[in-house]
């Protein structure tokens, strides 16, 4: 694999794009978690007993977190990264300059990871003004939303690759990304699911990143610490292999 130092050229190209439209972005980005942390968490929680020994918006707020931070990454990975690739031909346009295309793929997802860290870090934000944090243990969270964040960004150029349109990205959004989101204790703890989708679950990126920052919000110690951090790093490195080999099939053929 052909990476250099260049990949963080590319990260300071899109930070420059996205730097002049950076608060209505932020802004975009907090107002559907604020509408699930607030609907969800005030009107259904009034309704429930504790959840996990916790209020229910407590419970919720560590899924919020990592749920935004998901979605932004993969928008970006997905919709931005298939309009630099595709239609604005600005991958071709780099690589014109002595950049690689792994430089340019790694410096896609360093950026889509960073952007999600700014949206998960603001939800962080938010939830700790709230008080619905306890202790520094939260301050843990940042680096997990980091890493969930190129988590998900691999995935998504993954997608983006192999993307002939933007309607394609629904599928992926349809198929992956829902279904996950309601099978990885974002909502609901897991031991209410089947036996069968507890083991499934457990192959799902957003479990291993709920599993930690709940915890670490509650002001607890995660169990399993090594082990939701090499899932979610195994997939990571995986899917990011993947995308480059995909990129380079659709671009260097």
């Amino acid at each position: 694999m052909d990476l250099s130092i260049r990949a963080l050229a590319v990260w300071r190209r899109n930070f420059l794009v996205w730097r002049k439209l950076a608060l209505p972005s932020i802004l975009g980005n907090l107002a559907d978690p604020m509408i699930y942390l607030f609907g969800l968490g005030y009107g259904l929680g009034g309704l429930l007993p504790q959840v996990g020994g916790t209020s229910y918006i407590a419970f919720l707020a560590a899924g919020t977190v990592c749920a935004s931070t998901m979605n932004a990454a993969s928008f970006e990975a997905l919709y931005s990264a298939f309009s630099r690739l595709h239609v604005q031909k600005t991958w071709e346009a780099i690589m014109n300059a002595p950049v690689s295309l792994d430089d340019v793929v790694a410096g896609e997802l360093l950026w889509a990871a960073s952007k999600a860290t700014l949206s998960g870090a603001a939800i962080l934000l938010v939830i700790a003004l709230l008080g619905l944090t306890h202790g520094m243990q939260a301050l843990w969270v940042l680096p997990l939303i980091f890493l969930t964040g190129l988590a998900f960004a691999a995935l998504g150029l993954c997608v983006t690759a192999v993307a002939p349109s933007y309607d394609f990205f629904m599928y992926y959004f349809t198929l992956f990304v829902t279904p996950m989101t309601l099978l990885s204790g974002v909502f609901f703890p897991l031991d209410q699911l089947p036996a069968a989708m507890q083991v499934a679950a457990q192959a799902l990126p957003l479990t291993h990143a709920v599993g930690l920052a709940r915890p670490l919000l509650l002001g607890q110690v995660p169990t399993d610490v090594f082990g939701h951090i090499a899932v979610l790093t195994i997939i990571t490195v995986a899917a990011f292999a993947t995308a480059v080999s995909l990129a380079r099939r659709r671009l260097l053929k």
